[in-house]
């Protein structure tokens, strides 16, 4: 029996019966006579898992990052460790790798430490499979299960998440709107974020009417940070007959890719050839022409989830999804 279980036989929400465990006296007496009923019909005992339930609380969130080398989960983990803390909260890393097993273990070893919530970094723990995301309906029954950068429909789910389709919509647009009309998408990541980021480019391709083909999406397989091997991709598509003016990314690190493709071309930047990168990182500044990039409000969403989180471990109704807009950061790479 869980406050899940309880929340559903007594017809109220989660938020709900945490209140009437933490003795929150802003609960009609009829709602609080019916949590209370159902607990003891099955002697329900409250654990340590939720500060909401006001008993023993180990004032610590876990945190699954499926890699702590990545420029975006790296800061990811930062700001949310330092609001976590703001908060009088401590925290567990545990890096999981993308194996699906391996977030599940990761997981379990959470649960086992007690901790009072759960925060999974990006959207590559939620997957187009419905049967592999078990894990988190199960561990959403012990405790809330907050996902930065992803969305997720379930109970005791809360998510905190930018509009990646939107703001690549926006920037696909932009460079077509300036004249280019051969604008390569270049991609790594098929999760929720990555999917949802290649939608926003075909539907800008699409409503300006330009040819739609599936060469101008390119999905590259190699190591994730080897600038030289992205170049070398991009170098291959040109020799093979693939003539593109522009290069739109998924992730700053490709954008770099694309930057050291266009030297090797002698293509002038942006006069010849246009880039934007996605995640608004340090690497912006680490090129020449800073690189223009989409901002998706990284600092913002975190700070958005820990006062979720915390909102939810007080027993507060909080709500389960907030969408910020991302912004397009304009620098040298473009002329517009």
């Amino acid at each position: 029996m869980t406050i899940y279980d309880i929340s559903e036989k007594a017809g109220v929400s989660i938020a709900t019966v945490s209140r009437v465990l933490n003795g929150n006296t802003n609960v009609k007496p009829k709602t609080k006579k019916r949590v209370m009923d159902v607990i003891e019909e099955y002697g329900y005992t409250p654990n340590a898992f939720a500060r909401g339930l006001g008993l023993n609380t180990m004032n610590t969130i876990g945190i699954l990052c499926a890699d702590s080398s990545d420029l975006y989960l790296a800061k990811a983990v930062y700001f949310i460790e330092q609001f976590l803390r703001e908060n009088d909260y401590n925290s567990i890393l545990c890096c999981t790798g993308y194996d699906i097993e391996s977030k599940k273990a990761s997981l379990d070893l959470l649960l086992s430490k007690r901790v009072d919530s759960v925060i999974m970094v990006g959207s590559n723990f939620i997957s187009n499979q419905p049967e592999e995301n078990k894990y988190i309906h199960d561990a959403a029954q012990q405790v809330p299960i907050m996902l930065l950068n992803a969305d997720f429909d379930y109970p005791n789910v809360y998510c905190t998440l930018c509009d990646d389709y939107k703001a690549m919509f926006e920037a696909t647009q932009i460079l077509i709107n300036s004249g280019l009309d051969k604008v390569l998408y270049l991609y790594n990541s098929q999760s929720y974020s990555g999917l949802k980021k290649l939608s926003g480019y075909q539907a800008a391709m699409l409503q300006d009417n330009l040819e739609f083909k599936r060469e101008y999406m390119q999905f590259y397989q190699g190591e994730r940070e080897n600038i030289e091997a992205i170049a070398d991709f991009l170098t291959e598509l040109a020799d093979s007959g693939l003539s593109f003016n522009s290069v739109v990314a998924s992730d700053d690190i490709l954008a770099m890719g694309a930057m050291k493709y266009s030297r090797r071309k002698k293509l002038r930047i942006p006069e010849e050839f246009a880039i934007i990168g996605y995640n608004n990182s340090l690497l912006t500044s680490c090129c020449e022409p800073p690189l223009t990039s989409v901002d998706n409000r990284l600092q913002t969403l975190c700070n958005q989830l820990v006062k979720t989180l915390m909102g939810v471990l007080s027993g507060n109704e909080m709500p389960q999804k907030v969408i910020f807009s991302g912004e397009l950061i304009k620098r040298g790479t473009t002329n517009f």
